[in-house]
């Protein structure tokens, strides 16, 4: 039986399949994705108080090394099999390269309901991977089209690294660091105990959000339909090699493995948008949020995890 939290998911995805009048309003949900990234960095930081340190570094850089291979390979699959433009080929391929927080955050429930050892410093997986996936992207666009790619990229420096999303979770995770689970426990235990009543509601509102998506299905567009269903467990693959590699606990290592195979709906979006205006954002996201996402919080993040314990017993 699927975890309870994914449960809302399927409830928001069919209550938009028989066109129900169910409807978070828009402040409701921006609430919850505040909620839900400010808790995810308090829950990293205060895991990580007293844990820091430089032998952190190197798994930190080859995890920021993954997010920005995964677009590297991605775009050129994207031109030659799946036949988008270069503008839609780089655009997907940020989105791919990049993470979702709503799948990081139902791993992280997934691990912790089932006692895995999961590193400090997980979070930290989620910024490092999203800028550089985003950064890489957009160089190969303008390396394709011939143009100037450093000015574009002062832009999305500065547009990546405010946006609510990172100042949220790297704001969270200094806060928990700083305080750690004892000091600052007036104030963030109500973050964390509800966590995931918090996940419950951001996922039923995705859920809704995925079966707008899909209606109508586009199948003229079945290779790129393909594709968010054939690359998730690939780039788990993928995340899961890098892992094993840096001897990641059984949690950290499921949380990268799923990242890997995630892909944005959020930061990435907004950096496209400003950055490759040429690109049909609606494409990203029903690839991002109609396929990739439902797959993997349905199946794919418990799939993963029969892997990982295939390849480790």
């Amino acid at each position: 039986m699927p975890d309870i939290v994914v449960m809302f998911f399927l409830l928001g995805l069919l209550a938009g399949v028989v066109k129900s009048d169910l409807a978070i309003p828009k402040a409701a949900y921006d609430t919850l994705s505040l909620l839900l990234m400010l808790t995810i960095g308090l829950k990293g930081g205060m895991a990580l108080y007293g844990n820091l340190g430089w032998s952190l570094l190197p798994e930190l850089l080859a995890v920021a090394a993954l997010g920005a291979l995964i677009p590297l390979a991605l775009m050129p699959l994207l031109r030659r099999l799946v036949r988008l433009s270069p503008a839609d080929s780089a655009s997907i391929a940020a989105h791919y390269g990049s993470v979702s927080a709503g799948t990081f955050a139902v791993a992280l429930a997934f691990a912790e309901g089932r006692g895995l050892a999961i590193g400090a410093e997980v979070t930290l997986y989620l910024v490092m991977m999203e800028l550089p996936a985003i950064m890489v992207a957009i160089a190969l666009y303008r390396r394709y089209k011939g143009s100037d790619s450093s000015q574009a990229l002062q832009g999305i420096w500065h547009e990546t690294l405010t946006n609510r999303g990172v100042i949220l979770l790297a704001g969270g995770a200094v806060i928990g660091a700083m305080y750690g689970p004892a000091q600052g426990s007036n104030v963030t235990e109500l973050f964390t105990t509800a966590f995931h009543a918090v996940l419950a509601l951001f996922l039923l509102q995705m859920g809704l959000t995925a079966a707008e998506t899909l209606r109508p299905i586009p199948w003229f567009h079945w290779r790129l339909l393909t594709f968010a269903l054939v690359a998730p467990p690939l780039l788990a693959m993928t995340g899961l090699g890098v892992g094993l590699l840096l001897g990641l606990p059984s949690g950290s290592l499921l949380i990268l493995t799923a990242l890997a195979a995630s892909a944005s709906y959020i930061a990435a979006p907004a950096a496209m948008r400003s950055a490759i205006p040429e690109a049909n954002i609606g494409l990203a996201m029903l690839a991002a949020l109609g396929f990739t996402f439902p797959l993997n919080v349905i199946v794919g993040i418990p799939l993963y995890q029969g892997l990982i314990q295939l390849v480790t017993s």
